[in-house]
Formats: structure tokens, C-alpha cells, sequence
């Protein structure tokens, strides 16, 4: 195969998708400590609307300690009881915990050879398994890397249908400071993948 500029493009616009992928994973999964707190500062973004939620992000993270974020997590996902946010496909989809929008997912998830961590006690279909799942998909984390008819299968079946919605409502929840932040990068940049992936298909 001849490596060309096309091909080097591709492939690096591809591991930044990854990366933003995996990078939305690690903020939803757990709150940032200092470290992922210092790189989000130092993060810039272009002019566009995606550059400019990337920017409002780094702003918010310079001012923010790991222990004000922990507790803007805490009452976001965890709370009393529970969250001010389910961030699950079934509940967005249908109201309630493990219903089909979950099984379809096992379902997918074992065609791509995904499983699910021993550790992980959450119902897989919680918004950072998804990034997570898209970013290794993208790079070949699971086996070969998707093709881009994979990648804009399983984005449409499990992720298109509510990513919008959901980090919408993370953008203006009632507790969300840094996580507002973080809602406007995630919407930005799931609009961005779903235009994307509607232009390619077929």
C-alpha cells in the first residue's frame, strides 16, 4: 500500500477523533485529578464551535481544584439516592435502567469482540463506556480497527439517538461548572460526528 498525505490525514484525523473519544470517556468516568485538570487548561481550540467549547473548557479547568470537581460529579452522577443525571441510553431512550437499548448493545458489543471490564459495575451503556468503546474502536483496541461503515453503524444504533440530549442537559444541569464545560465539547463534537458520518454513508 503507498503511504500518502490522504492516507497520513486520515490516519491522524482519526487518532485525534479517537482521542477526543477517549478523552469525554475519562471525564464522564471519573472526576479529573490534578493532572487531567492541567493538560484540560492547556487544551486551545480554533475559532469554530467546537474550538470554542474546547477553549471555555481550558478556562473553567484553570480555576478549578480536583476536590470542587469531585463534588460537581458526585452530585451530577452519583448524589443521594442518585444523580442529578442518569447518563444511560435506556433511561434517555425509554425512562427506565437495562432495557433493550442495553441488550441491543451486548449484543453489538460481542459482534465487535467488546467486553465489558470485571471491575466495572455500571450497565454498559452509560455515555463513557460508549466514548470509550468509539475511541477504541476507531484505533484497534478490540481486534482490527473499525471500518468507518462499523464506526457509523454502532454510532447511529447506540449513540446518535441521545449523546445530543444528554450532553445538552450536562451543559446546563443545575450543578454542572467544569461539567458545563464539558457539555458543550461533547455536544459540539457529537453534531460534528453525526453530520460526518450522514455525509459518508453509503
Amino acid at each position: 500500500m503507498n503511504v500518502t498525505a490522504e492516507n497520513l490525514d486520515l490516519a491522524s484525523e482519526d487518532r485525534l477523533r479517537a482521542d477526543l473519544y477517549n478523552y469525554l470517556g475519562l471525564l464522564l468516568a471519573r472526576p479529573p485529578d490534578q493532572m487531567l485538570l492541567d493538560q484540560t487548561a492547556g487544551l486551545q481550540g480554533d475559532e469554530g464551535q467546537m474550538g470554542q467549547a474546547i477553549n471555555g473548557l481550558a478556562r473553567v479547568a484553570k480555576v478549578t481544584t480536583p476536590k470542587a470537581v469531585e463534588r460537581e460529579f458526585t452530585a451530577l452522577f452519583i448524589g443521594l439516592g442518585r444523580g442529578e443525571l442518569l447518563p444511560y441510553a435506556s433511561y434517555y431512550l425509554t425512562g427506565f435502567l437495562n432495557e433493550k437499548p442495553l441488550a441491543k448493545l451486548r449484543k453489538d458489543m460481542a459482534a465487535q469482540q467488546i467486553t465489558r471490564a470485571e471491575n466495572a459495575f455500571e450497565p454498559e451503556d452509560g455515555m463513557a463506556a460508549l466514548m470509550e468503546m468509539m475511541g477504541g474502536m476507531i484505533v484497534g483496541r478490540f481486534g482490527a480497527p473499525a471500518t468507518l461503515e462499523q464506526q457509523r453503524i454502532f454510532f447511529n444504533n447506540h449513540i446518535a439517538p441521545w449523546a445530543v440530549h444528554f450532553y445538552t442537559d450536562l451543559e446546563s444541569a443545575k450543578t454542572s461548572v467544569f461539567y458545563a464545560g464539558v457539555g458543550a465539547v461533547g455536544r459540539a463534537f457529537m453534531e460534528i460526528e453525526k453530520e460526518a458520518f450522514r455525509m459518508t454513508a453509503g
